[in-house]
């Protein structure tokens, strides 16, 4: 570990990427940047998983585990996602969330 670095400095850095993406979820109206914003989310949860396995229990490995986890999730989930907004938009030529609406009609 890096001298200097604490626990403090990675749980900011990671609730600071966890407010972004709540923020970029709830402003954009982009489905892809509503999905980078969910990365977003997941990440930081990954980085407290890891940096409180590393300072309370170094000798397991459960946060790393949780976190291949979290990571293999976020993946399949993310193809879903693009899966999803391609089909979106070869219906409606568009990708906003509020024309995602006319897709009943």
């Amino acid at each position: 570990m890096i001298q200097g670095i604490t626990i403090y400095h990675f749980l900011i850095v990671s609730t600071l990427m966890f407010f972004i993406g709540v923020m970029g979820f709830i402003i954009r109206q982009n489905l892809i940047t509503i999905l980078l914003s969910i990365e977003l989310i997941l990440n930081s949860v990954v980085i407290n998983f890891l940096v409180f396995n590393r300072f309370l229990y170094p000798n397991q490995l459960q946060g790393q585990f949780f976190g291949l986890f979290i990571v293999g999730v976020a993946a399949a989930e993310a193809s879903v996602a693009i899966a999803l907004i391609i089909n979106i938009y070869r219906r409606i030529q568009n990708i906003d969330t509020d024309k995602v609406n006319e897709m009943k009609f």
